[in-house]
């Protein structure tokens, strides 16, 4: 098994290693002309964004000192999702490269011709040694000329039918300057060997500057939507057996904030704000709060203090918990003034709210449990239900839960990682039925690595409860 998996990572790295290696070739190699200050700082630049990666995931994984965490994470992370649109933008240009070179050849060759057109109506009317470019140029017969001498004219001038203008270089002038291909109205000169590499030059550094522009741009663009805060979701969902007393109860769904080396407590305190904006009925923080532990991120978390509802917040963990110390964050959020629910439930006016833990507490002995959260509970009532991770919602029908409320997708945070999301997850965000059992999804607030979102943008959903009794 350790050999799969040594196996395995070493491919991964190699085919890492052959995508960071084309893109330096097409942003880097092709679009200099040789070695030079540009080349190597671009070789910097891609030897150095992958190390500072790697650096960024291993030590926030290993624990590091926080502020060697906080010092890797962001040009880390954010070389994590640029390389991965340059890539895309890239790949994009290799269908737009043939294209580009096909129209200059057209334009290149259509500008030939017009040339050539040209050269030849102005011989027409142009004396021989006009036409033929010669030195100290004498329009008629030169003195002491022989008509021997006439005989002697460059070629040029024949072709074109002068043959009779006196040629101006004497004898002791040497040989008579080839005339350039086509000047007289021939073909077009043959400029392949000359322009062919300015050409593939021209054309690298178009594609290689729109692809970087549009990775900047798309990444930058990302970014400011993570760091602005999320926007607010509303969704009404019925529940059959919900009473007509609690019909448009309001829970505030937050989750995935990911608080860490990137989102701090600035961030948290955006999160904040809005869900209290909203005035929700109760709050459901269902896990992935943080990536880090109490001691580091403690005073980031601090904003949650002042989470405000009438029936108070609640919370469970999700997996980046168990990554990051479930037990003293289960603590700090009690201290913070928010419910835990691990594996238990509260009866509510109207319903019954239940959470389990995340299925990667299962490594720790503190997985799911959904026999002591549900198992002895009144069915007539309604239940809500608070799971991290999607794939709960198995368990959730078979308990005969009304309505799960999860997060862990992000939404694929990244494009195209939805389709890998989306394939891994029962649901990849909102609102979907399971039998008897209805499933809401959030795509989260905030983003894990990169702080960055692409087609996946940031949310608190507000999700109103209806009575099918009103």
């Amino acid at each position: 098994m350790v050999i799969v998996f040594v196996l395995v990572g070493l491919a991964v790295l190699a085919a890492f290693g052959a995508l960071h290696w084309y893109a330096w070739r097409r942003l880097v190699r092709d679009t200099t002309s040789g070695p030079g200050l540009a080349r190597r700082s671009g070789t910097v630049l891609f030897v150095a964004g992958p190390l500072l990666m790697f650096g960024a995931i291993a030590s926030e994984r290993a624990g590091a000192p926080f502020r060697l965490q906080q010092v890797l994470a962001w040009p880390g992370f954010l070389w994590m999702a640029l390389s991965l649109y340059l890539l895309l933008a890239l790949l994009v240009g290799e269908v737009l490269r043939p294209l580009a070179r096909w129209g200059l050849t057209r334009r290149s060759a259509a500008a030939g011709q017009s040339s050539a057109a040209e050269d030849g109506a102005a011989v027409a009317g142009t004396p021989a040694a006009v036409v033929t470019g010669a030195r100290d140029v004498t329009v008629g017969s030169a003195p002491g000329r022989g008509a021997s001498e006439g005989a002697g004219a460059e070629p040029g001038a024949r072709a074109t039918g002068l043959a009779d203008a006196p040629s101006t270089d004497g004898p002791g002038d040497g040989p008579t300057p080839a005339a350039e291909p086509g000047a007289a109205g021939g073909s077009a000169p043959d400029t392949a060997g000359a322009t062919g590499p300015s050409r593939r030059l021209f054309v690298s550094r178009v594609v290689g500057g729109a692809a970087a522009a549009a990775a900047v741009g798309t990444v930058g663009y990302g970014t400011y939507g993570v760091l602005r805060g999320p926007a607010v979701k509303r969704v009404t969902v019925p529940l059959a057996k919900l009473p007509r007393s609690a019909h448009g109860f309001r829970i505030a769904v937050v989750s995935d904030i990911h608080l860490g080396p990137v989102l701090g407590r600035g961030f948290a305190q955006k999160v904040v704000d809005t869900i209290n904006s909203t005035q929700p009925d109760l709050i459901a923080v269902v896990g992935d709060l943080v990536d880090g532990s109490v001691k580091d991120l403690g005073p980031a978390s601090a904003p949650l203090a002042g989470l405000r509802a009438r029936h108070g917040a609640f919370f469970v963990t999700g997996n980046h918990e168990y990554f990051s110390g479930a037990e003293q964050w289960v603590r700090q959020v009690r201290e913070l003034g928010i419910h835990p629910l691990e594996n238990a439930r509260t009866e509510l006016a109207g319903f019954d709210l239940a959470g389990v833990n995340d299925v990667q507490g299962e490594s720790e002995g503190q997985g799911p449990d959904f026999g002591r959260a549900l198992g002895d509970r009144d069915t007539s009532r309604a239940c809500v239900l608070l799971a991290h991770q999607p794939v709960q919602i198995h368990e959730a029908v078979r308990h005969g839960v009304d309505l799960q409320l999860s997060g862990h997708t992000h939404g694929g945070q990244l494009w195209p990682g939805n389709l890998v999301a989306d394939a891994a997850n029962p649901t990849l965000a909102g609102l979907e039925r399971y039998g008897d059992t209805q499933l809401y999804v959030s795509r989260g607030a905030g983003a894990w690595g990169p702080p960055t979102r692409v087609g996946a943008p940031s949310d608190i959903t507000v999700v109103e409860l209806a009575s099918r009794q009103a």
